[in-house]
This record gives C-alpha cells, sequence and structure tokens, in this order.
C-alpha cells in the first residue's frame, strides 16, 4: 500500500507541475508578443550628402520620441546604421512625450541633444537607422532614400 501512495503523490506533483508550465507558457507568449510596441520611436531624420567632415554640432541628427506619458531611461539603448556604426546612449532619462535628438557631431549633451563626438558623418542619403533596447531588442527601424 504505501508503494501505491508514493505513486499517486508522485503522480500528483507531476500532474499539478504540468499545470503549472501551462498557465505560465501564455504569459510568457504575451510578454514575447506585446515587446515591439515600445513607445519610443526613430522621429525625424537629417542627413548630409555625403560623407564629408563637419564642425562642433554638425548638421546631421536622429530624433528618438517617447510618444507616452511616462519617461523612459535609455541606458544601454543602441542606435545604429546598415554599415555597423553604433551609438550607446548613456544614463539618458527621456520624459513623456518629448524628443531627443542624437547628433553626429562634437557638443555637450543635454535633455534635448546628444552628441556621438565622431568627425565624419554616419547617415548617408540612403540608410537604415535601427533603436534597440537595453536587453539588444529592436524597438523601431526607419530607411530613408534620396536628399533629406
Amino acid at each position: 500500500m504505501s508503494a501505491r501512495i508514493t505513486r499517486r503523490v508522485i503522480t500528483t506533483v507531476l500532474a499539478s507541475g504540468a499545470v503549472v508550465a501551462a498557465a505560465a507558457l501564455p504569459a510568457t507568449a504575451v510578454d514575447h508578443r506585446d515587446h515591439g510596441r515600445s513607445p519610443v520611436v526613430i522621429g525625424d531624420v537629417n542627413t548630409r550628402d555625403g560623407h564629408g567632415r563637419f564642425g562642433r554640432g554638425g548638421g546631421e541628427w536622429i530624433e528618438v520620441v517617447n510618444t507616452s506619458r511616462g519617461s523612459v531611461n535609455l541606458r544601454g539603448w543602441t542606435l545604429s546604421d546598415r554599415d555597423g556604426n553604433r551609438y550607446r546612449f548613456g544614463n539618458v532619462r527621456l520624459v513623456g512625450h518629448s524628443k531627443l535628438r542624437v547628433h553626429t557631431g562634437f557638443g555637450r549633451d543635454s535633455r534635448r541633444d546628444v552628441f556621438q563626438d565622431r568627425r565624419n558623418s554616419v547617415w548617408d542619403r540612403r540608410d537604415t537607422a535601427t533603436l534597440r533596447n537595453d536587453h539588444r531588442r529592436i524597438v523601431d527601424v526607419k530607411s530613408w532614400s534620396g536628399r533629406r
């Protein structure tokens, strides 16, 4: 009789584990499905015509826009082009309904502008910008071609 009770207990425990695992699975699936719906998106883009040099601040930038009411910490997020140039955000908090310009050239970072401190332009007339969060997941992608 002891062996029979042991088998029933083991069967009950295994069945309970299967129910808990099945219940947890949809929550995980929802998380991955909703992940691409970030309130942070790529906004306007201002490119240069070629890979020329430019001075302080430069005329080249990409806007990152927070479309939500809440603030988002961009620490560890990246903005990259299709050639592999990448900018990693420091401890930058993007408050609700605001924009941040990511300049290619030199300047002093502020709440509205950050600078990559590069001597050469990054964004070509035909390019793609990819914004990734701190988990390396794609948040937004924007492509363009021709004069901007």
